[in-house]
C-alpha cells in the first residue's frame, strides 16, 4: 500500500526543502570536482606538449579518444547498475577512483603512462552523472527539475573555473619553489627524497587537485540519503519494477526528440571539448600569455560566465515553459546560433579586452544548452529508465564530443599549419612534427616561421570547429518539433494545489 507521503511526492519532492537543496549543492560540488579533474589537463596543455614534444594532433589524441572511449564503455554498465543498486555508494566509489587517478597523472613518466592514468580518470568519472541525475529526479518534482538540473550542470563550468584558478598558478610554479615552501611550513622532511628542481609545475598541479576527492567521497557517503525511485513523480508515472536495459532502449526507440537532442548535444560537446582543449595553447601562442595568465585572466572567468549561461538556460526554460512547452529545446538552439559569430570574432581580434568580451558572450550563449540535455533526457522516459537514458546520452556526447572534438581541432591545426609552412621560405623542409620536436635544433628564422604557422593553424582550426554549432542548433530545433508528444513527465506550468 502506498503511503500518503509517497503518493504526494510529486507535489513535495523527497525530504525537506533545506535537505533537498543541500543534496543538490553537494551533487553539484561532486560534478564540479569531476570537471576539475577532467579539464585540468587542458589548463596545463602547453607545458605537457612542450615536455613530451607533441604535435597538436598528438595532443588531441591524448586529450580525447582514449578518455572518451573508456568513459562511454563504462558509462552504460554503471548506469544499469545504478538503476538497480544504491546510487549514493556508486557515486562515492567512483569519486575515489577518479581522484586517485588524477593524482597519479602527476607522476606520469611519458605519453603512454599519462594516457593510462587518463583512462583511469575516465572509468571513475563515468559513474558520476547517470546516478546523480537519477537521484535529482527523485528528490525534485518535475516542475523544479529544469532549475535543479541547471544548477547541477553548473558543475561543468565551475569545474573549469577552479581548474584554471588552481591549476594555472600551480603549473606556473617551479618545483624548487614548492620544495622550499614545504620546508618553510615544516613538511620538507616528508618529501626529502624528491629532486624538486626537476619536478615540473604541471605535475604538482595534478597531485594537488586530485587528492581532495577522497574527502568529498566520504561526505557523499555519510550525508546523502538514497531516495525511493520515482518518489517525486505522480503515481501513474512512477517506476515500480526496475527496468532491464532492453526495456529502457525500447522506450527510447520511440522518442525522436531524445535522439535529435542527443545528436545536437553531441555536436555541441564536439565543439566545446575541441575549443577547451586548445584554449590555453591558443592564448599562449597567439597572444604570448603564460600558463598562469591564460588560466587566471581567461580560463577561470570564461568558465564562470559559462556557468552563468548554464543557469540562465535553466532559468529561462522554467520561465518560458508556460508559454512554450518546448522551450527546453529551442532556447539552446538560439543560444548556439548566437555563439558562432562571437567565437569567430574573438579568435581573430588582437585586442585582449575585446577578445575577452566576445568570448564571454559566446560562452554564455554556448552553455545555455547544458541543463536542457539532461532535462529532455529525463522528461521523455519513465523514472525506471532515467539513469540508462542519461548514460546513453553521455555515451554519444563522450564519443562524438570528447572522442572526436579535440582530435579534429588538432588535426585541422596541423593541416592548416602545414599549409602555412609550405607557403613559407622553408616550404618542403619544415613540418608540424619537426617544429614541435624537442630534440631538433632549429635556426632562429625557422623557429619564427614555426611559431607563426603554429599559431595561425590553430586559430583557423578553432574558427572552423565552432561552425558545427549551426548543425547542432538545427538538431535542437528538430527535437522541439516532437518533444511535447514525447513527454512522459511533462514540465508542469502551474503551481500544485494542496
Amino acid at each position: 500500500m502506498v503511503s500518503s507521503t509517497t503518493a504526494n511526492g510529486h507535489m513535495t519532492g523527497f525530504g525537506t526543502p533545506v535537505y533537498r537543496n543541500y543534496v543538490l549543492m553537494l551533487l553539484m560540488c561532486v560534478y564540479t570536482l569531476n570537471f576539475i579533474d577532467r579539464t585540468l589537463i587542458a589548463v596545463v596543455a602547453q607545458p605537457i606538449i612542450d615536455s613530451f614534444g607533441l604535435t597538436d594532433s598528438q595532443w588531441g589524441l591524448l586529450y580525447g579518444p582514449p578518455f572518451a572511449i573508456f568513459y562511454a564503455a563504462m558509462g552504460l554498465p554503471i548506469a544499469l547498475w545504478a538503476d538497480r543498486a544504491n546510487r549514493v555508494k556508486i557515486i562515492a566509489i567512483c569519486i575515489v577512483l577518479w581522484s586517485v587517478m588524477t593524482a597519479l597523472c602527476g607522476i606520469a613518466a611519458g605519453f603512454l603512462t599519462l594516457l593510462c592514468f587518463r583512462i583511469g580518470v575516465a572509468v571513475g568519472e563515468a559513474g558520476c552523472t547517470p546516478p546523480a541525475n537519477s537521484i535529482i529526479g527523485d528528490y525534485f518534482i518535475a516542475r523544479k527539475r529544469a532549475t535543479a538540473l541547471g544548477i547541477y550542470s553548473m558543475g561543468v563550468t565551475l569545474g573549469g573555473v577552479l581548474a584554471n584558478l588552481f591549476g594555472g598558478p600551480i603549473a606556473q610554479m617551479e618545483g624548487a619553489d614548492v620544495g622550499a615552501w614545504l620546508s618553510d611550513i615544516g613538511l620538507g622532511a616528508l618529501f626529502s627524497s624528491l629532486d624538486w628542481a626537476n619536478i615540473e609545475g604541471w605535475r604538482i598541479a595534478f597531485i594537488v587537485v586530485g587528492v581532495p576527492g577522497v574527502v568529498v567521497a566520504l561526505v557523499v557517503q555519510l550525508t546523502i540519503k538514497e531516495p525511493p525511485r520515482g518518489y517525486s513523480d505522480p503515481q501513474d508515472t512512477a517506476a515500480k519494477p526496475r527496468a532491464h536495459w532492453a526495456e529502457a532502449f525500447h522506450e527510447l526507440k520511440h522518442k525522436p526528440s531524445f535522439w535529435w537532442m542527443a545528436i545536437g548535444a553531441s555536436l555541441v560537446a564536439f565543439v566545446g571539448y575541441g575549443v577547451v582543449s586548445f584554449q590555453a595553447p591558443f592564448l599562449q601562442r597567439e597572444h604570448g600569455l603564460d600558463v598562469r595568465d591564460a588560466a587566471v585572466n581567461f580560463g577561470a572567468p570564461l568558465s564562470f560566465l559559462a556557468a552563468i549561461g548554464t543557469f540562465l538556460g535553466g532559468y529561462l526554460t522554467e520561465k518560458m515553459t508556460p508559454r512554450s512547452p518546448t522551450a527546453v529545446a529551442w532556447i539552446p538552439a538560439v543560444g548556439l546560433l548566437l555563439a558562432v559569430p562571437a567565437y569567430i570574432a574573438a579568435f581573430f581580434l588582437d585586442d585582449l579586452k575585446m577578445i575577452f568580451l566576445l568570448w564571454a558572450i559566446a560562452s554564455v550563449c554556448h552553455y545555455a544548452y547544458l541543463g536542457a540535455q539532461y532535462n529532455i533526457g529525463q522528461s521523455v522516459v519513465s523514472a525506471r529508465s532515467r539513469a540508462t537514458a542519461i548514460a546513453t546520452l553521455l555515451i554519444l556526447v563522450s564519443l562524438i564530443g570528447n572522442g572526436v572534438g579535440p582530435y579534429f581541432v588538432g588535426f585541422m591545426s596541423d593541416w592548416l599549419m602545414n599549409i602555412q609552412l609550405a607557403g613559407s621560405e622553408f616550404g618542403g623542409s619544415l613540418t608540424p612534427a619537426l617544429c614541435n620536436a624537442t630534440e631538433v635544433a632549429l635556426t632562429p628564422a625557422e623557429s619564427d616561421v614555426c611559431a607563426i604557422a603554429n599559431s595561425t593553424g590553430l586559430k583557423q582550426a578553432m574558427a572552423v570547429t565552432v561552425c558545427w554549432f549551426i548543425l547542432a542548433a538545427f538538431c535542437f530545433f528538430m527535437s522541439a518539433r516532437t518533444l511535447k508528444e514525447d513527454f512522459v513527465v511533462e514540465l508542469e506550468t502551474t503551481e500544485p494545489t494542496s
